[in-house]
C-alpha cells in the first residue's frame, strides 16, 4: 500500500523521551510514533516501521507526555516515527492536547518522510501541518547521509518554518535556527 494512502496508523508509540537535547531547539519531550512505510534504507528506527510495534497509546499516556512538557525548561514537543502523517489519529489527538494546555508557548516539531509542498496540498493531513511549527521533511536518503548535520539525516532533508511558509504561500527553511531564509 503507497504511504499515500495510509493516514490512520494504528496508535502505537514506539518511545517517549521525557527530555532530549537532540530532537529540536532546545530541551525537548520527543514522541517517536510508530509505523512508517517508507522503508528507507539505512533508516536509524528500524523497529518503529512496524505500526503494532511499542505500546497502543491511551489517555493517561498523552496526559503523562503533556505533563513532561509542562516544565519550564521544556521549549516543546517533538513528534518522530515511524511517520507521524501516516499516524493522523494519534498525532492530531497529541497536537490538540499540547495546544490546549499551551497554545503557541511552545513549538511542535515534527519528522516526515512526506515533503512539505505536498503536505499543504493533502486535505486529510492539513490540520496535523497547520498545528505544528516545524517540519523537517523528506524521506531519509542514505547516499545522502552526512553525520552531524543539524536535526536531520540527510541533505535532502528541510527544516521547515510551517506558520511563515503557509501564510507566504512559499517554503521558507530554516538555514540557521535563528536565522530563516525564504526561497
Amino acid at each position: 500500500m503507497s504511504a499515500l494512502n495510509i493516514y490512520e496508523g494504528r496508535c502505537h508509540i514506539a518511545k517517549v523521551e521525557p527530555r532530549t537535547f537532540v530532537d529540536g531547539e532546545g530541551v525537548r519531550c520527543s514522541i517517536y510514533l510508530s509505523g512508517c512505510p517508507f522503508d528507507c534504507t539505512g533508516c536509524y528506527n528500524l523497529a518503529a516501521q512496524n505500526f503494532t510495534y511499542g505500546e497502543e497509546c491511551s489517555d493517561d499516556m498523552i496526559d503523562k507526555i503533556i505533563e513532561y512538557c509542562a516544565a519550564d525548561y521544556i521549549s516543546g514537543l517533538s513528534i518522530l516515527g515511524g511517520e507521524p502523517f501516516c499516524n493522523l489519529k494519534l498525532a492530531e489527538k497529541i497536537v490538540s492536547r499540547f495546544r490546549a494546555r499551551f497554545g503557541s508557548q511552545k513549538t511542535i516539531w515534527v519528522w516526515s518522510g512526506f515533503v512539505f509542498e505536498y503536505l499543504k496540498n493533502d486535505i486529510k493531513r492539513q490540520y496535523l501541518l497547520k498545528n505544528i511549527d516545524v517540519l523537517i521533511d523528506g524521506p531519509f536518503m542514505q547516499r545522502l547521509f552526512q553525520p552531524n548535520l543539524a536535526f536531520r539525516g540527510s541533505l535532502n532533508q528541510r527544516i521547515i518554518d510551517v506558520g511563515r511558509s503557509l501564510s507566504n504561500d512559499k517554503t521558507v527553511y530554516l538555514n540557521d535556527i535563528r536565522d530563516a531564509i525564504e526561497i
